[in-house]
């Protein structure tokens, strides 16, 4: 619901989680008055307060009036260089050189449902799902129109907000900056949290005091990254997974990105997001538009699982779409691990029959496929059969598989280009580099220009050949370095600053197309793993391989970082060799499977070399898995212990089916130790009153034993109700070996 006060000018949006209030005031100015659990009525028991504050300047209208001045209000959408000199959240430079604007009010709208963003991932919903507040901002000079859009959504957690930029003057502007959202709180009483990391180390958590000044939470390398998540949380002080109020800001964009805070002087916050303003340059032109990316704000009663459910609920139902959305995802084995680039068609065929008699439902053929291939050094770009490795094609490991019942995968790198390439040699200038430097290389590659319309059809051409002739069931697309060299040739000078935005939009613009050309095909988006696992690739692609980083151990940091944004759907997680191949650790099988099973589950090693009792234990988990898979992929989950817990030590997850009648909870522990406390995991959000049977349950190796030789905690069968498993919790056997993992599963009576 949203209302307006034309008397107090006060702005309500409020749903059954959140109220959202800001005010307009003397008939110009928009400012944030609250944000956080829903109110029946806004009605002001905390003013504003008329203060003369020095050094404080005022506008123009109010030159006498020493106790108004918006250098110490509560902006909606501050300005640059005008009387404000906190952080803006956008900036122009006019042709005569002036950076100082002024936006003041022009009008507004409420509209049923949500207006659409052209070109952009977006949030999307029914008409009676949601409501879009739509306000007009003028520039004094009638030379700049802000439209500043606000949708609530009915059934979680969520506001979003955009900005759409208009040159309605006589003169070209330039947008040095223009974030997406912007707001201020009265207090810093925060902790600040943000998920960092690096390549095969993605999403840890950060979490510390909010200090004064400005701090930042950024990329600078043409996509949302490895090592910075394009996600921040402002957290009070006690809270927890489970209780306390957390405020959280998550970008539906793939490039640069800044999310910015600033303490000022009198203990006041303000957050500011959206694309990278450093290099940021575009030029708009007389009647020109330019639309901001989408923001996700989240609020949470209910600590940072309650946040993350409210992520959750938008990236499952108003960002994913189409056929797999709210289906299963196939068990796979992806032959990267297993064979590297040297595969032949009969050990496709190899790993497809293996990959049958396990129970495995999709079988991925990675890179080396295409050009003449055989190592990172060549053929990106040519994007069509290696015949000299592959005699048969493409179409004799399509029927390999399809015959004994998987699905087929193929991985394509379609943004990249090789030197030692066909594309390269016939179109060089279609490379994205400086004029007169040399050009910069990672992994032996270069970046195509995405902003040319002729390389944008070239890539959407060839793949979907390749998708329509070879009958191709699932695509892994990856992007496998960041952007350098950022300067188009075809692109005139005073446009060059637009380049990496360009990029990014021409992508969407690819991936929009081969999507809806190829809608029964199941996309995975992949950046050397994590490097572009953001909410805007999942509008177009339902699922992200996490990392690169296969290790069991790891990947619980990993996932459980990436778990605060985004739903365990969207992580694609697999069951790697040991010794790992990243970080050379050996971890038990069922450790390595527990924690692949948190995502969209597979395997990535050569399953044709294992043992029988190995074979005998994928076999049993493949068909554990597809008992419990549906809870696990669609239903609600919840951190219960984390490795950013003050332990570091142990991790636990619970799962809870949409209709709450099966919960499956896994519990992790990293290092055994010597006089180690005892633990139960005491579990969440349960039925309180209703009791629930332990059906099922996977004890790790090394348990202390009885004096017959059995498991000390053996609890199948036995029926407790919900108020003592949350209060209470499972208990967890005495654990004597390292990278010890326990599934549980429960039933609802």
């Amino acid at each position: 619901m949203i209302l307006f006060d034309e008397k107090t000018g006060i702005f309500h949006l409020r749903n059954a989680y959140q109220s959202y209030v800001f005010q307009l005031v003397r008939g110009r100015y928009l400012l944030h008055r609250y944000w956080g659990r829903p109110l029946r009525e806004f009605r002001d028991s905390y003013p504003l307060q008329p203060v003369d504050r020095a050094f404080s300047p005022q506008p123009n209208a109010y030159e006498n009036e020493r106790t108004f001045s918006l250098d110490v209000l509560p902006r909606e959408y501050p300005d640059a260089g005008h009387v404000d000199y906190r952080i803006p959240a956008y900036a122009v430079e006019l042709e005569n050189g002036t950076t100082a604007t002024e936006l003041f009010y022009k009008s507004h709208t409420v509209t049923k449902g949500k207006p659409e963003l052209t070109g952009l991932p977006q949030t999307y919903a029914a008409e009676g799902e949601c409501e879009t507040l739509c306000i007009r901002l003028e520039d004094a000079k009638k030379r700049l129109a802000v439209t500043l859009c606000y949708t609530m959504f009915a059934d979680c957690s969520i506001l979003t907000r955009s900005a759409l930029f208009e040159n309605i003057g006589t003169e070209a502007i330039i947008l040095t900056n223009a974030a997406s959202f912007a707001l201020d709180f009265s207090d810093h009483a925060f902790d600040r949290m943000i998920l960092f990391g690096g390549h095969a180390a993605e999403r840890s958590l950060e979490r510390v005091p909010l200090t004064r000044g400005v701090c930042s939470a950024e990329s600078r390398r043409g996509a949302s990254s490895h090592q910075m998540s394009p996600f921040l949380a402002l957290a009070r002080k006690n809270t927890d997974e489970h209780k306390g109020e957390v405020y959280g800001f998550s970008l539906l964009w793939s490039g640069e990105f800044a999310l910015k805070t600033e303490v000022e002087q009198f203990g006041t916050t303000r957050v500011v997001g959206g694309i990278q303003p450093i290099g940021f340059r575009w030029r708009l032109g007389v009647k020109e538009k330019f639309q901001t990316p989408e923001a996700m704000l989240a609020f949470s009663a209910e600590g940072l699982n309650g946040m993350s459910q409210a992520f959750h609920e938008a990236v499952r139902h108003h960002i994913v779409r189409g056929k797999y959305r709210d289906a299963v995802r196939p068990i796979l084995v992806n032959n990267w691990e297993a064979t590297y680039f040297d595969f032949d068609e009969e050990k496709m065929d190899r790993l497809a029959a293996c990959a049958r008699d396990l129970g495995l439902e999709l079988m991925v053929l990675d890179d080396g496929w295409f050009g003449k291939r055989n190592d990172d050094n060549s053929s990106l770009g040519d994007i069509f059969v290696n015949r000299e490795k592959l005699k048969g094609g493409l179409s004799a490991i399509a029927e390999s598989a399809h015959k004994r019942g998987l699905k087929f995968g193929l991985w394509f790198e379609p943004e990249m280009i090789s030197i030692d390439s066909k594309l390269y040699h016939a179109h060089p200038d279609w490379i994205l580099r400086a004029p007169d430097y040399p050009v910069s290389f990672g992994r032996h590659q270069l970046v195509l220009d995405l902003t040319r319309a002729e390389v944008r059809d070239y890539i959407v051409t060839s793949v979907n050949h390749i998708l329509h002739e070879e009958a191709i069931d699932y695509v892994k697309w990856d992007f496998n370095r960041h952007i350098t060299d950022a300067f188009s040739a075809q692109m005139p000078s005073v446009h060059q600053g637009e380049v990496k935005t360009r990029y990014v939009l021409g992508l969407y613009d690819i991936l929009e197309r081969i999507t809806r050309a190829n809608p029964d095909v199941l996309f995975e988006s992949c950046s050397g793993g994590g490097g572009r696992f953001d909410a805007g690739m999942l509008y177009y692609m339902p699922q992200t391989w996490t990392s690169d980083d296969t290790d069991a151990i790891q990947r619980l940091s990993i996932q459980s970082g990436t778990s605060f944004v985004f739903p365990p759907i969207t992580m694609g997680a697999h069951v790697s060799v040991v010794p790992n191949h990243q970080v050379g650790r050996v971890t038990p099988m069922q450790t390595r499977a527990f924690a692949a099973m948190m995502g969209c589950y597979g395997y990535e090693l050569d399953i044709t070399r294992m043992d029988y009792r190995e074979r005998e234990t994928v076999k049993r988990h493949v068909a554990l898995y597809k008992k419990i898979r549906e809870t696990m992929q669609l239903g609600r989950f919840y951190r219960i212990l984390t490795p950013f817990d003050e332990v570091k030590n142990e991790t636990a997850w619970e799962f809870v089916s949409k209709d709450g009648r099966e919960v499956v909870v896994l519990y992790f522990k990293i290092l055994a130790q010597p006089a180690a406390q005892l633990r139960a995991v005491k579990l969440t959000k349960l039925d309180a009153d209703a009791r629930y049977e332990i059906t099922h349950e996977e004890l790790a190796q090394g348990l202390s034993v009885d004096g017959a030789g059995n498991p000390q905690m053996h609890l199948v069968g036995r029926t407790f109700y919900g108020d003592e498993l949350m209060e209470r919790g499972i208990g967890v056997a005495k654990i004597d070996t390292d990278f010890a993992a326990y599934l549980w599963v429960l039933k609802k009576k």
